[in-house]
């Protein structure tokens, strides 16, 4: 195992690096390697002096939980949020190079900083070659939300009130972005990425997940297996102080440190027009953004019966994937298809995830009366099969396919400053849903918006574990 992310982490590494000397050559046996002028061809045309943009947004929030009204006693104790959002976006330009910084703005009362960096990175161009390097968010592939190329940047999903905010929820990461134009339609772009970090997920509170809360569960089900294989029980083992132990214990301290080289990762995109129809193919080495997760220390739990813990690791793999997007009989088409190659390639091995193939189909549509339906199937399925038992495989219990729907419904009344829209997410195995309707006013460069969300179905869904969560949102926003 170790081999093979050390093998995979130079060579990908080679690639990208010998990437940069061709394009720099690419570009000057083109004779534009020039500084993005509006008299040449293929230069990025940008007007000539610096100039720097101010721009922003402020908002005031009420967001209520319908839980929250169930009892006088939990209606006491209830929050409607920070009340106060903002944004604060400068960007310079000059003749060549741009830089960006993006910051986010809100309350805090525990003594942190109330300005956190969203983007800032800076963008040299040289004639058909751009370079970025910064904290940057990047969108691959053609899918409108959660496609299977956009393997870039992972999300936050500790608040879901704010999950149709793709930008959003979207975490930038430090990387340096290569994209080279190969013509009119035509570019190829390298990325190459010095560290990682895995999807975000709340650990407490009600938008923490089962799969980061169960893991205390997971434990104790393994103990009590245990108890039941041993008895009478050792002198040494006293099961309640013992089970006590695991239900206090602190997941967080056991995930892995990934600011290292080790947890590198790189890759190339190449897109195009042929005819009516956009193409595009990629190449990705990276790591899974969720982690896999096993428990250890059970087969010395008689020599040490507080050693029991979860194995937590993020898994590395290859993507090789395709993209199309294509207007047909007035449907804007987009489809994804990606194989994601992991090095469990037998299936047997409990602490990787196995091989799988992911795809999404996805169009939008004007309808009758004004009405815009977009709409997206997405789902991934697993190659091989996995082991019953949750505490040796981090796949045991799951599905062999994960599919989720997600149809989008809008119409636009008063000159369009008025928007009806209603987003809805179901998951087909999981038979779970969440529906997002939302009433938008839009007046110059104020917006109000009245929106909630219902989460509904089974209960062990990744959706419906939330269906205590329904809420609404009261939101006014003035853009600067």
């Amino acid at each position: 195992m170790n081999r093979f992310r050390a093998n995979m982490v130079r060579f990908v590494m080679a690639s990208v690096w010998l990437f940069i000397p061709w394009c720099f050559s690419a570009a000057q046996e083109d004779g534009d390697f020039g500084f993005g002028f509006e008299d040449e061809p293929g230069g990025t045309a940008l007007s000539p002096g610096p100039r720097v943009q101010v721009s922003g947004e402020v908002g005031a929030q009420l967001l209520g939980f319908g839980d929250d009204f169930t009892s006088e006693e939990r209606l006491k104790k209830a929050s409607l949020g920070d009340i106060f959002s903002g944004k604060l976006n400068f960007a310079a330009a000059a003749f060549n190079a741009d830089g960006v910084i993006n910051l986010k703005l809100s309350p805090v009362w525990d003594g942190s900083s109330p300005v956190s960096i969203d983007e800032a990175y800076l963008r040299v161009y040289f004639g058909k070659l751009d370079i970025e390097g910064g904290l940057r968010k990047l969108t691959w592939g053609k899918a409108d939300s959660f496609g299977p190329l956009d393997v870039l940047n992972p999300l936050d999903y500790s608040d879901l009130s704010t999950m149709t905010d793709l930008a959003g929820i979207k975490i930038a990461r430090p990387l340096i972005h290569l994209s080279y134009s190969l013509g009119a339609f035509s570019k190829l772009e390298g990325v190459f990425i010095p560290d990682f970090t895995g999807h975000r997920f709340a650990q407490d509170g009600r938008w923490a997940p089962a799969q980061v809360t169960g893991y205390a569960e997971r434990i104790e089900s393994s103990i009590t297996n245990i108890f039941a294989g041993i008895s009478p029980l050792p002198s040494n083992v006293d099961s309640a102080s013992i089970v006590n132990y695991y239900a206090d214990m602190d997941v967080s301290s056991f995930y892995p440190t990934t600011s290292g080289l080790e947890y590198a990762q790189a890759g190339l995109r190449f897109t195009t027009t042929v005819g009516s129809s956009d193409l595009g193919i990629q190449y990705f080495f990276g790591n899974l953004f969720r982690p896999a997760v096993t428990i250890t220390g059970e087969d010395q739990f008689l020599q040490n019966p507080y050693g029991i813990k979860p194995d937590i690791r993020y898994n590395r793999y290859h993507q090789i994937g395709a993209d199309y997007a294509q207007v047909i009989g007035g449907f804007n088409l987009r489809a994804e298809l990606a194989g994601n190659i992991t090095s469990d390639l037998s299936g047997d091995d409990g602490q990787v995830y196995n091989p799988a193939i992911a795809w999404s189909l996805g169009f939008d549509r004007d309808l009758l009366w004004g009405i815009n339906l977009n709409g997206q199937a997405t789902e991934s399925i697993r190659l091989l099969s996995v082991a019953e038992d949750p505490a040796k495989d981090a796949e045991a219990g799951t599905q062999m396919s994960s599919t989720r729907i997600i149809l989008t419904l809008s119409r636009k009344f008063l000159r369009d400053e008025l928007e009806l829209k209603a987003t809805g997410i179901w998951g087909i195995e999981d038979k779970d849903v969440y529906i997002l309707p939302g009433l938008i006013w839009t007046k110059g460069d104020v917006a109000a918006e009245l929106s909630g969300g219902i989460f509904g179905g089974d209960e062990q869904g990744e959706l419906g574990q939330y269906r205590k969560n329904s809420f609404i949102k009261a939101l006014i926003t003035y853009s600067f």
